[in-house]
């Protein structure tokens, strides 16, 4: 149980990674991923990356700069520009439906205006999931200069696409439903130097 706890990535520029276990049963539709990172990072970042064989981009949150999130899903990414971090924790929920094809983006509990993004595409449900790089082949392929350093925690992603009370929630850490991936139950295998330890702060 990784509840108040967080994974350092302690070098930078780093070679390490931790891999996500997930039971995705079939393809996504729909998708929300949530996370949080603390990082002084300004080069580009890779904060969650879902590859299949045929999109090493399945799903992918990537920071190029600090004043930039870009969310990928098949391949195809929307960017989000943010106010430059004040070098705290910052809270980020990307959500997507096929659907409509409108990607949503919260930061620090609040709602980015929504874009559209690969409307009708379905996301291949076997996957490697990764945090700390960017993966440009199944499971591999890293680019040392995209890897996180820093600290990540409260890691999840759902089969839907999350209620504006259920993001709220997620930022807050408050009772959230049942997920493919979940913090406080993660599936996981940490590859290289990363080091699981208490948070400092709430």
């Amino acid at each position: 149980d990784l509840y108040r706890k967080v994974f350092v990535f302690r070098k930078d520029p780093s070679d390490a990674y931790v891999v996500l276990r997930a039971r995705l049963e079939q393809p996504l539709h729909n998708f929300t991923v949530c996370l949080r990172s603390y990082t002084d990072l300004s080069r580009p970042h890779s904060l969650f990356s879902y590859a299949t064989k045929a999109q090493d981009n399945e799903i992918l949150l990537f920071k190029p700069k600090p004043e930039e999130y870009r969310f990928y899903v098949g391949g195809k990414f929307v960017t989000f520009r943010v106010p430059e971090g004040r070098r705290d924790w910052e809270h980020v929920c990307a959500s997507w439906e096929s659907a409509s094809g409108i990607a949503e983006f919260w930061l620090n509990g609040k709602p980015w205006p929504r874009k559209g993004l690969q409307r009708g595409y379905t996301v291949g449900a076997t996957a490697a999931i990764l945090l700390g790089q960017e993966q440009d082949s199944f499971g591999g392929g890293f680019d040392l200069y995209n890897s996180f350093s820093g600290e990540l925690t409260d890691v999840y992603l759902w089969d839907t696409g999350l209620s504006p009370d259920k993001m709220r929630a997620a930022f807050l850490s408050l009772r959230l439903p049942p997920a493919l991936l979940a913090w406080n139950s993660l599936s996981y295998e940490v590859k290289g130097d990363v080091v699981v330890k208490p948070r400092l702060r709430e």
